[in-house]
């Protein structure tokens, strides 16, 4: 795909879309500007430069966003880059309700576009934390003192796979919710999958 031309295989995302339409069109338009190269990744149209993802768009009920793969690494100037989540570590999105809010801020997202590119550039990564900086639940341990393969099997995933069970597992207040939410996926843990495989 050629940069900064719209791709047609994501055309039929655009077409379809019921919310945020123009607001999306509008995004698009501009991110495109920037000399990306549009591509369609995770569901959603994703703008990299040299392979590298710089900027995605998608939407949700109150707001739609433009997502910046290594947001963290931006200076935000502006004070505009939300995190969404405390869980989410290197991506930052700008939020939007509606097209006005989209065109008086076209030349500040071609400033964050731009320096996301630079970023790639002078190829900077985020600093994640170590598995090791996560609290592994009590249920979870005991479930490896109970079963002593399941440690092992445990150890075997990715450290993003790992991440996403220890966080999905501590995120229920109540104990008995957090032993179910283990029982649940002890299989997945044994097959070597992930939380959503």
């Amino acid at each position: 795909m050629s940069i900064g031309e719209r791709n047609p295989k994501i055309d039929p995302f655009f077409s379809k879309v019921k919310k945020w339409k123009e607001e999306f069109e509008m995004l698009r338009n501009i991110v495109l500007d920037c000399e990306l190269t549009e591509e369609f990744k995770w569901m959603h149209p994703c703008y990299t430069f040299e392979n590298k993802n710089i900027v995605l768009i998608h939407g949700f009920k109150e707001y739609c966003a433009l997502l910046f793969h290594k947001g963290a690494l931006l200076k935000d100037p502006h004070g505009i880059l939300v995190q969404q989540t405390e869980n989410v570590q290197a991506a930052r999105q700008i939020r939007f309700t509606d097209v006005q809010q989209i065109d008086e801020m076209q030349l500040i997202l071609k400033a964050y576009i731009d320096e996301a590119i630079e970023v790639e550039k002078a190829g900077l990564e985020v600093n994640y934390k170590k598995n090791t900086e996560y609290v592994i639940p009590e249920e979870l341990q005991n479930k490896f003192v109970e079963i002593p393969d399941l440690k092992t099997a445990f150890e075997a995933l990715t450290p993003g796979r790992q991440r996403a069970y220890i966080l999905h597992f501590s995120q229920p207040k109540q104990s008995k919710t957090r032993e179910s939410r283990v029982e649940k996926y002890l299989p997945h843990i044994l097959n070597g999958k992930g939380l959503d495989d």
